[in-house]
């Protein structure tokens, strides 16, 4: 269709520059000029009737947006990479935001493979497909836990495979505790804070209870959210999410307990998708940043550094999903 609207406006173009061009003009000269300008004017109409067709006959009508690895602000570009191929929050809102001013993406496919992340970046994604005007889709492949199943849960339906691990609804909390060490290399730590629980969690002095408790209670906030957010966006109760005891769940298992509507393969979901829409068939298109060259090569520099031992110097350090000096909170 969109063939025959480009081959339809060009010739209506042409036409109408021959018209306007060569047959009014009198003379050899004027002919010849009034030719060259005809082309011209084709030319235009081409590109003019091109982006009619785009936009209304697309290719496409279900937005697809990817969720690959750990999920952070930024992807992990600004520190040690944690994986190769973390996912930058912002940029995947991005994309999702995208997808909902284009007229042609009627439905929007999340598809999630991440083991989850941080906790304010993940909400941001879910809060985009929640904006989404049209049926939201998540289709678990490999992974989708903890932050990766926080985002799911605000879609209209998920889909998982057979060996999906979904789940996870949970949260941790960690510090590295160097003080014997310090101890050993004969290091003293020396405080001088404003607040009575500002180097709360600091990896170089031992934690006190009025610490510990302090430091549960933001835990404990961000699970009671994570709840929240499940049965906000799941037919589960409370009892239900509690009861997972953030524990991870194979495809099947995951459906029996209704953390997953349908095991399906991806072009089942797109089956499924195009019943919803009321169409025999759908065609998908993946919205994905563009990236520069200097981009990628920074990407494929992360993913050398990580093989050769930046993963273990990150483990040590701390995931930065969201800390309070030192003492580290995430979706996994």
């Amino acid at each position: 269709m969109q063939i025959t609207v480009v081959l339809v406006g060009i010739a209506a173009a042409v036409a109408v520059g021959w018209l306007l061009f060569v047959e009014v003009p009198e003379g050899n000269l004027a002919r010849l000029v009034g030719v060259v300008l005809a082309v011209v004017t084709g030319v235009v109409g081409a590109r003019a009737a091109g982006r009619v067709a785009s936009s209304q006959f697309a290719a496409y009508d279900v937005a697809e947006v990817g969720v690959e690895g750990p999920i952070s602000r930024d992807g992990g570009s600004g520190r040690l990479p944690t994986s190769p191929g973390g996912t930058p929050a912002d940029e995947v809102v991005e994309q999702i935001e995208a997808a909902d001013e284009d007229p042609s993406a009627r439905a929007l496919l999340l598809r999630l493979n991440t083991p989850g992340g941080e906790v304010v970046p993940s909400d941001d994604i879910r809060l985009a497909a929640e904006r989404f005007d049209g049926p939201t889709v998540a289709y678990a492949t490999d992974v989708c836990a903890s932050g990766g199943y926080w985002i799911a849960s605000g879609c209209d339906a998920i889909y998982a495979r057979e060996g999906s691990i979904v789940g996870s609804i949970g949260v941790i909390g960690s510090r590295v505790n160097a003080a014997g060490l310090a101890d050993k290399l004969g290091l003293d730590y020396e405080r001088l804070a404003a607040g009575e629980y500002k180097d709360a969690g600091t990896p170089l002095k031992e934690m006190s209870d009025e610490e510990r408790e302090y430091l549960q209670g933001l835990i404990d906030g961000y699970y009671e959210e994570f709840v929240d957010r499940v049965t906000d966006g799941r037919d589960l109760s409370d009892e239900q999410v509690r009861d997972t005891e953030a524990r991870v769940y194979l495809g099947g298992d995951a459906q029996s307990i209704g953390l997953v509507d349908h095991l399906a393969t991806k072009k089942e979901v797109k089956e499924r998708l195009a019943t919803d829409l009321g169409q025999d068939e759908v065609e998908v298109r993946e919205f994905e940043p563009e990236r520069n060259v200097m981009a990628r090569l920074r990407g494929g520099s992360q993913a050398v550094a990580y093989a050769f031992g930046a993963g273990v110097a990150s483990a040590v350090a701390g995931e930065d999903a969201g800390s309070v000096d030192g003492f580290e909170f995430e979706l996994r």
